[in-house]
Formats: C-alpha cells, structure tokens, sequence
C-alpha cells in the first residue's frame, strides 16, 4: 500500500511539474536536524513515520503555474501567489490520495513562517532529490541547481524509496567551476561556497546587475537546459531582494 501510495503521488503531482519526489523513513531525517525541525514538532504521534518530499525541478511547475494564472487573474493580487498554488496542488490532488489509502497525514511547507517547519535543504540531501553545491542550494544530477522544494507529507506509513542524487556531491570534482567566475560580487569561493552577507550586500547595492538572475547560478555546468524561463527567475530574484533589504538596512546600510 505504501509503495501505490508513493507511485500516486507521483501520477497526480506530475501534471504540474512537481517531478522530484522520493521518501524516508523521519528517523533516519530526525537524527540528522536539530530539535526544532524534527517531524516530532507537528504534533502527531504516528506509529510509523515517513516524510515525503515533493520538489520541482526544471520550469514545468512554473508553466502550470502560469498556466493557472491565466485562468485566474485574480490569483496574482494575492502576497504570495506561487507559495498558495503550491498549497492548492497539495491540498486538492495530493492529500485526498492519502486519505483515500487510509494514511494518516500531515502536509509541512518551506514558507510556513512563524509556524513549525522542516529543514527542507538536509531533507532533499537525505532523500535522494539533490546534493550540496558551493552556490547555498542543493543541486540534482539531472535539473542542477534548478530545483525548488514546494512541500513535504509527513506520513504514518513506512515508505523507504530516496531518489537518484542520495550522495551526490559535484562540486568537489567540477572541472570548470564556472560559477566562481561568473559572480560579480565575489561571494563563491571552493571550498568556502557562498559567502551570504557579501552576496546580499552586493545585491542590494547593485540591484539592476542581479535582478535578472543569478549569474553564478546560471553558470553552473549542470543542467543548463533546465533553466528556469526568464519570468520565473525575475519573480524569484525580486521576492528574494524584498526579503535581502531588512537585513541589509540593520546590518549594511552607512550611517550618516
């Protein structure tokens, strides 16, 4: 049952790009994340939990968002448009599966701010969807770092089925490590990876440059051809700056 469940899944989530998902058992996560992200924190007391992951990987997911935008406009006045598409897909063709196989369930998402969450970039690693990378995202053998986790079901069943990248570590053995050069703020370094507060300096202070995308992401050697269309990089790029400015403003900003 728990392995129809998983291909289930898969077959519904598919249509909308979600074409990354794989499962654990949550001990094998729980030991590995500190207290506050464990599966423990959602307050159910399943006999036999697993988390299922369920990412994007290429622009697929964009299209059908853009796709369901188009049918209903008024979906892009909400604050946060694609975060409650991602809701809608899980909530209306993904959870019902669940319930329908008799699973207990719990769906957990990325921007549940203020709320528990998981730690979705150790849970991917975990789970076989992607690997580290010096850029501060996981990366997948196949869409490199084009890849976004969009939820996670926390479930009473034992499902133990991780994806292709469980291992996968690249960075380390990239000939050409084009993303280092490709930075114009100089915040990628090997070993060192992403140097955050000079990436967000450099952003904020030079917003035309980054706007469009990330160059050191764009430059990576894996999985070009999945970039995300330029729409979704601008979309992405200009929610992150929103959220790079406070920081910037208490930590950066010259005092007069």
């Amino acid at each position: 049952m728990s392995a129809d469940l998983l291909r289930n899944i898969r077959t519904a989530a598919a249509p909308f790009g979600l074409n990354l998902i794989a499962a654990i058992p949550a001990s094998r996560y729980d030991a590995a994340v500190g207290a506050a992200y464990r599966s423990a924190a959602f307050g159910k007391s399943f006999g036999n939990r697993s988390i299922i992951a369920i990412a994007n990987g290429g622009g697929d997911f964009w299209r059908a968002f853009v796709r369901w935008t188009g049918a209903h406009p008024e979906w892009n006045e909400r604050a946060n448009p694609l975060d409650d598409f991602t809701r809608r897909i899980v909530e209306d063709e993904i959870l019902p599966l669940a319930k329908a196989a008799g699973v207990d369930c719990v769906s957990v998402y990325p921007f549940m701010s203020g709320a528990p969450t998981l730690n979705f970039m150790e849970l991917g690693k975990l789970a076989g969807i992607a690997g580290p990378s010096l850029l501060g995202v996981v990366v997948n053998p196949t869409y490199g770092p084009w890849i976004a986790f969009r939820a996670a079901l926390i479930v009473d069943a034992v499902i133990d089925a991780p994806g292709e990248a469980l291992g996968f570590d690249p960075c380390p053995r990239c000939a050409t490590r084009a993303c280092i050069a490709a930075c114009p703020a100089r915040a990628v370094a090997y070993p060192a990876g992403w140097d955050i507060p000079r990436c967000l300096e450099f952003r904020v202070e030079n917003e035309p440059r980054c706007a469009p995308r990330c160059d050191a992401r764009a430059a990576c050697v894996l999985g070009p051809e999945h970039r995300y269309p330029p729409d979704e990089l601008e979309y992405h790029q200009r929610r992150a700056l929103a959220a790079m400015r406070p920081w910037y403003d208490a930590n950066r900003r010259p005092r007069s």
